[in-house]
């Protein structure tokens, strides 16, 4: 079989002339074909001279390949007695090597719709890829997914933030909204690590039974303060296996809560003396602005100073620290983060066609999202100090001080 020779001269013409090195078309294609079948005859004469019986070659066999350079017909060497099973390119891979798969992860990682992704990879290599390849290709995360839900957690949290995020997944032929919930923890050394994501259609202390379960099982021994939005049943349940743990609620989702429930013209007055509460500089202060607050609206709106009240152990928690880590404690604003870029990801979807494709999304969006945490929080080592005093003995044999 006689193979062209990749024509250099013609290649630096046609780069002198502005062609594409790579892509449809593209200048180096050719040699990506040349190479790759030079290799695979080298790999085939080194399996006929290890053969014991009698073999030898017997042509080659066409197939269209796909790879970042473009598309190319390739000729698969074979021999007479059908022993040779190439490893540079096997029997059935189409694709030459795992970057089109790495790119089209990427893509989708930003919430690329296949619509677009499938444009992206045109335009870069000249490949069409159908609906059913990318899915393929998506499909891998899934497994990768499931390691990363069951892998080993570290012994301590110092803080950890949960909050929900809510979606329609279609389930026996109708859309029904789950609830997505977050769990964001940061480490020892003050770097956010995202603990695990939950999938649920109820909530209440057995679910969150479940869910704080699943972190004791993979390693969690102990969490210093745990950020809450106000999730029914979540302190109980975090109580029966975290004892010891501080429960924070959020005091931005009790502000908009209270709102809700204040009518539109004295929002603005009520927020004003509000303020006064949960920007107080000490607890003392707060619970005189409280007190102020309920004089002045309690009348009024008495199911508001009825929550702050009856929340109000949770709620004023982040007082006894100073300025930096009340900053870490008093709202769920981490973990939202996390939820904003789940809705750039999913924005152009109106429903998921099961758990696993939001899933699958999802986790894409947690390892772009990771990347940015490799540095720890502002002021950790200071906050740490703090903590390591709040909370006696429970950060021994975890860190130096």
């Amino acid at each position: 079989m006689t193979q062209a020779t990749f024509d250099m001269d013609a290649a630096l013409k046609a780069l002198r002339e502005g062609k594409d090195l790579t892509g449809k078309e593209g200048i180096l294609t050719p040699l990506i074909k040349q190479l790759t079948e030079a290799a695979m005859q080298a790999e085939l004469d080194a399996h006929l001279d290890n053969q014991e019986t009698p073999n030898r070659k017997n042509g080659g066999s066409p197939k269209t390949m796909k790879s970042p350079a473009g598309r190319f017909e390739l000729t698969t060497p074979r021999d007479r007695n059908g022993t040779f099973e190439p490893q540079i390119v096997k029997k059935h891979q189409t694709q030459l090597t795992d970057e089109l798969e790495r790119k089209v992860i990427a893509l989708y990682a930003l919430g690329n719709s296949y619509q677009d992704i499938r444009t992206h990879i045109a335009d870069l290599y000249g490949i069409s890829l159908s609906n059913g390849t990318l899915n393929a290709v998506t499909d891998k995360l899934i497994p990768e997914l499931q390691a990363w839900r069951e892998r080993d957690l570290e012994a301590i949290y110092p803080i950890v933030w949960l909050d929900a995020i809510h979606y329609k997944i279609r389930e026996h032929g109708r859309y029904t909204s789950k609830a997505v919930y977050t769990i964001l923890g940061l480490n020892i050394e003050g770097k956010k690590e995202l603990l695990g994501l939950y999938l649920s259609d109820q909530e209440g202390a057995h679910h969150w039974l479940s869910v704080l379960t699943d972190l004791y099982n993979r390693g969690v021994q102990d969490i210093l303060i745990a950020c809450v939005d106000g999730l029914k049943g979540f302190p109980e349940a975090i109580e029966s296996l975290y004892p010891n743990t501080e429960i924070q609620h959020c005091i931005i989702h009790q502000i908009r809560n209270s709102l809700k429930y204040v009518a539109s013209k004295n929002q603005k007055a009520f927020m004003a003396d509000l303020k006064a509460v949960y920007k107080a500089a000490t607890l003392n202060a707060a619970e005189l602005a409280l007190d102020e607050l309920e004089a002045k609206w309690g009348d009024k709106y008495p199911l508001v100073i009825a929550s702050w009240r009856n929340k109000w152990p949770t709620l004023s928690a982040y007082f006894k620290y100073p300025d930096y880590v009340r900053k870490a404690v008093y709202t769920t604003n981490a973990v939202e983060a996390v939820h904003r870029q789940f809705r750039k990801l999913t924005k152009t979807k109106g429903g998921f066609a099961n758990e696993n494709s939001l899933l699958k999304l999802l986790y894409a969006g947690i390892l772009k999202a990771s990347e940015r945490w490799t540095h720890p929080v502002q002021n950790w080592n200071l906050t740490l100090s703090q903590m390591a005093i709040h909370f006696p003995k429970r950060l021994d044999g975890h860190i130096d001080l």
